[in-house]
């Protein structure tokens, strides 16, 4: 039985530290009970209670990795049905499907495709994790050729699917080093797929016809030893899908029912032969509530705005994008060039730092941390002031770079430009336009 917040307060610190993001250690111990934080966010838990308070600690949701390295995939860990209750966690891997009955050539397309569809925005890449190497031919030698050349002209993850063991282990054969998922333990290939998962360390995906069947089979995968699980209900249809998600991820959080406790794989490519209808179904998947979503191929104009949707979706609402505080270099900027600053805010930095490269003049952009917060919030919040831009000039190494003593700041923060000078000793401090677009016209009258 999950133990009360009461009993899991009782082998808490009790120092109200605050540092887990709560008022209290009870507030937290109640918030560890009902499945929406986790042990590790307490600094100060003994080892001896972590021990005791592992279950309790468990997100209702399972995490799982697939692959290693950077390009690990982790899902799962979820502990609330709806974004605006805290937050998701670990957003859904997509994954193209490749057959070993395709020819060569389009084989190589799509792995072409799967590398080069990736995309740069506010300061992350968006691109996708999985290639699912499926057998339709029935011989493993074919199969094994496949996952080679998967693993030869990718860095993926990788998703072996096979209902046959003994093609499934020809897969692990090439790429068990690469911790990949194995697809898919049923109640006829149970046991040995089992073995397999459990021989090679790698998670495990399980398919049954039904919820009731399924939460069966997880049960008995866990008794056999398989820990890393994901779940496919069977579902192909959308409506069926969709209010299967729904009910694994409520029985999971809600009714605390471990044998549903995993997170999913859905497969829109088998629920339509339409791309641009499967995209769509896909989209769903995303926001609720797909762990893994096996597309049939990848073109830019469907999968650019799934990992848009992804990124929206999984961003922390209470934590903006931030860039990393320090100095930005835009173009090839010399000791006359210009100096800007501005705050950390990934959305302000990219608008700025793009004007500058429009204007063509070769500058540096000082980025202050203001814990993601925009020129005017922060400088509202007292994080974009004299008392802090001032320490943060000095000590960025700036004045190493420039002969000049030329600080431009924004428009927005005019007010400080007085506080400025007294606190950095010989800078002139320049006041900027407040509307980012008037930079180029403002950089063109820059003279050191």
């Amino acid at each position: 039985m999950p133990l009360t917040g009461i009993e899991i307060f009782k082998l808490l610190p009790k120092t109200n530290c605050k540092e887990c993001g709560e008022p209290t250690c009870l507030a937290f111990a109640m918030k560890l009970a009902a499945g929406k934080a986790e042990l590790n966010a307490c600094p100060y838990v003994s080892e001896e209670a972590k021990v005791k308070l592992a279950e309790a600690s468990a997100p209702p949701i399972l995490p799982v990795t697939i692959g290693v390295g950077d390009r690990a995939l982790k899902i799962g860990s979820e502990t609330v049905m709806f974004r605006h209750e805290k937050r998701f966690e670990n957003p859904p891997g997509f994954a193209i499907l490749i057959t070993d009955t395709m020819e060569e050539a389009e084989v190589n397309a799509r792995l072409e495709r799967f590398s080069q569809l990736q995309y740069k925005r506010v300061g992350l890449t968006l691109r996708p994790e999985l290639v699912a190497a499926k057998d339709e031919s029935g011989d493993a030698s074919k199969f094994e050729a496949l996952v080679n050349k998967v693993k030869q002209n990718s860095s993926s993850g990788i998703i072996l699917m096979s209902s046959n063991p003994d093609i499934l282990a020809a897969g692990l054969k090439a790429c068990a080093d690469w911790k990949p998922l194995i697809y898919a333990a049923t109640e006829d290939n149970m046991a040995r797929v089992v073995d397999l998962a459990k021989e090679h360390s790698c998670p495990v995906a399980a398919k049954a016809s039904s919820l009731e069947k399924l939460a069966q089979l997880t049960a008995k995968l866990t008794e056999a030893g398989a820990k890393d699980i994901i779940l496919d209900s069977g579902a192909r249809t959308v409506r069926r899908a969709f209010e299967e998600q729904l009910i694994i991820r409520n029985a999971a959080l809600n009714k605390k029912f471990r044998p549903l406790g995993f997170p999913t794989i859905v497969f829109p490519c088998e629920m339509t032969g339409d791309p641009m209808k499967e995209a769509v179904i896909a989209s769903m998947f995303v926001a609720k509530y797909g762990g893994i979503i096996v597309l049939s191929d990848f073109q830019g104009e469907s999968l650019f705005p799934l990992l848009v949707e992804r990124m929206n979706i999984y961003t922390d609402p209470q934590r903006p994008l931030a860039t990393t505080e320090g100095i930005y270099e835009i173009g090839s900027p010399d000791e006359k060039s210009p100096v800007l600053i501005t705050t950390n805010f990934s959305l302000t930095y990219f608008i700025v730092s793009g004007e500058i490269e429009t204007s063509k003049v070769h500058s540096y952009l000082l980025v202050k941390d203001t814990e993601g917060l925009s020129v005017m919030t922060a400088w509202a919040a007292g994080k974009f002031v004299s008392d802090t831009i001032a320490p943060f000039v000095k000590k960025c190494g700036i004045g190493d770079k420039v002969k000049h003593r030329k600080l431009i700041i924004p428009g927005y923060a005019a007010a400080e430009s007085g506080g400025l000078e007294e606190e950095l000793s010989g800078w002139e401090i320049l006041i900027g336009p407040r509307n980012a677009a008037h930079i180029p016209a403002y950089l063109k009258t820059w003279k050191p």
